[in-house]
């Protein structure tokens, strides 16, 4: 494979690397308020050409099924929203007697009760050929489950100190000390279920010539991808909450990452069992749905369940931390999920068509029977001769 054919296979991995590098040289260029807009061109218009996209790309039948896919759906949800922040806090009672900062340990635990994005999961999805209607479905009814799930699990492991102030957060949502309930649920409406809606409307008109020219939507989504992973690193390089020590900085990034790797091979161990039922594409969308937590819900909820603690920027950098990094390691592990989908969708096509190996097992043996008939016509031929 000749170096210009190689690069054009790995430019996505390349992309994310210069928009990296791009965004340590001068974050101020995508930081919310910069001349990007990213609070703009990502939260409402990227965010929305992603689903009209898959609006566009999905067919209809496709998303009717996914919908019907309860078993997947639960799975996803209760690993996000019940085993990842539980394995989170008995990970944590070890960590709890090393030197770590304490305060530190508690975004840790914060992290684990994020409810999931609404884009990163799915446009991986999309990128590796997976599931993307049942990524679609439990991107959009985590984040919609998590602005009242969440509050209550930051409740349950935070302590007694905060229960005052999650009170207010799960009861009163909507008032003026809340979680902006209505405004939350309204941006999600619009940024996902009305264009998704548009993008079906759309591909009823334009369906043959969508068959028939087969527009690059997963490179399109890569594209977009490469936006989000340019202004979330402009927006980390920019944050002053996460001038920590060097040591303590390195720690909580190796221990974020282990926890992504950890949790994706369990997901990928639970969803590829053999009694799972789950098809590989299921298995990716599962991988991405289950590991991925949300920055832009976490962060207002942090604020208010927190509110008036000193230690605040402490307690967020570990979301700061971990939504560039789940965006990164993900796109990173494309190729890698990929092969491995492509190549298990094929074996499980071999299972399906039993007579095939009986087939390919006997064609070795062709030479030795023609050579074995040949010889029974001779004999059939010489002794038919002799016959009087």
């Amino acid at each position: 494979m000749g170096l210009l054919e190689r690069l054009r296979k790995e430019w996505f991995i390349l992309g994310i690397v210069l928009v990296i590098a791009v965004a340590r040289l001068e974050p101020a260029v995508g930081v919310k308020g910069g001349p990007l807009k990213p609070e703009i061109t990502i939260t409402y218009i990227a965010v929305s050409a992603i689903f009209f996209n898959s609006g566009l790309s999905l067919k209809t039948e496709e998303l009717t099924s996914a919908l019907m896919h309860v078993k997947l759906h639960l799975f996803v949800q209760i690993f996000t929203l019940v085993f990842f922040p539980t394995a989170i806090w008995l990970f944590l009672q070890l960590l709890s007697i090393t030197p770590i900062n304490e305060w530190l340990l508690k975004g840790l635990q914060t992290v684990g009760c994020m409810p999931p994005p609404v884009s990163s999961a799915v446009i991986l999805t999309k990128a590796v050929g997976g599931n993307e209607a049942a990524a679609i479905f439990n991107s959009a009814f985590g984040s919609f489950l998590g602005i009242v799930i969440t509050p209550l699990l930051l409740l349950l492991f935070s302590g007694r100190d905060s229960y005052l102030k999650c009170v207010p957060l799960v009861v009163q949502l909507g008032s003026s000390s809340s979680v902006p309930f209505t405004s939350i649920f309204s941006q999600l409406f619009m940024t996902v279920v009305v264009p998704l809606i548009i993008g079906q409307v759309v591909r009823r008109y334009i369906k043959d010539w969508l068959e028939r020219k087969k527009p690059p939507f997963g490179a399109i989504s890569s594209c977009v991808l490469l936006m989000i992973i340019y202004t979330t690193f402009c927006d980390t390089f920019a944050n002053p909450n996460i001038d920590l020590d060097k040591f303590s900085l390195i720690i909580i990034v190796l221990i974020i990452f282990s926890i992504q790797m950890s949790f994706m091979f369990l997901t990928f161990l639970f969803s590829t069992r053999n009694n799972s039922s789950f098809t590989p594409a299921d298995t990716v969308a599962i991988i991405f749905c289950s590991t991925h937590k949300s920055l832009t819900l976490g962060i207002p909820m942090l604020k208010i369940v927190f509110a008036g603690y000193e230690h605040l920027s402490l307690i967020s950098v570990p979301l700061l931390i971990y939504h560039p990094a789940q965006i990164l390691l993900g796109s990173l592990l494309v190729p890698t999920i990929k092969s491995w989908m492509v190549s298990r969708q094929k074996a499980l096509k071999l299972t399906r068509q039993p007579k095939a190996p009986v087939k390919v097992n006997f064609l070795p043996l062709l030479p030795m029977i023609c050579s074995f008939v040949g010889k029974l016509l001779n004999c059939l031929l010489v002794l038919l001769k002799d016959y009087p």
